[in-house]
């Protein structure tokens, strides 16, 4: 499943196909992405350390669109938390389907 917001196939390789480890990482990135969405809506100290955290855990998962739009965000830009918010949202949503679909 590549092609979309994430790509699940790099995760399988990275985890060796252990679907209980594949959920619990898109787990744990869910959880953290709901405090993202709350400070990213108030872009303001920490803006480029919140941004560096949303790249590594993005590109960690195979976020590659969300990695590359918080790379963007990550230079002291908060105009840029729009563009964020969307890739996060897609990024989301992608994974709750896959964890659907692989359940």
């Amino acid at each position: 499943m590549s092609g979309g917001p994430v790509d699940f196939e790099y995760l399988e390789t990275y985890t060796g196909g252990d679907r209980q480890v594949i959920t619990e990482v898109l787990a744990l990135f869910l959880g953290q992405a709901d405090g993202w969405t709350v400070r990213l809506g108030d872009p303001g100290e920490g803006w480029r350390d919140l941004n560096h955290t949303i790249k590594g855990a993005a590109r960690g998962i195979g976020a590659v669109a969300l990695g590359e739009a918080a790379h963007r965000a990550e230079a002291c830009d908060p105009s840029r938390a729009p563009e964020v918010l969307a890739a996060l949202a897609e990024v989301q949503g992608a994974i709750r389907e896959y964890v659907k679909f692989i359940s």
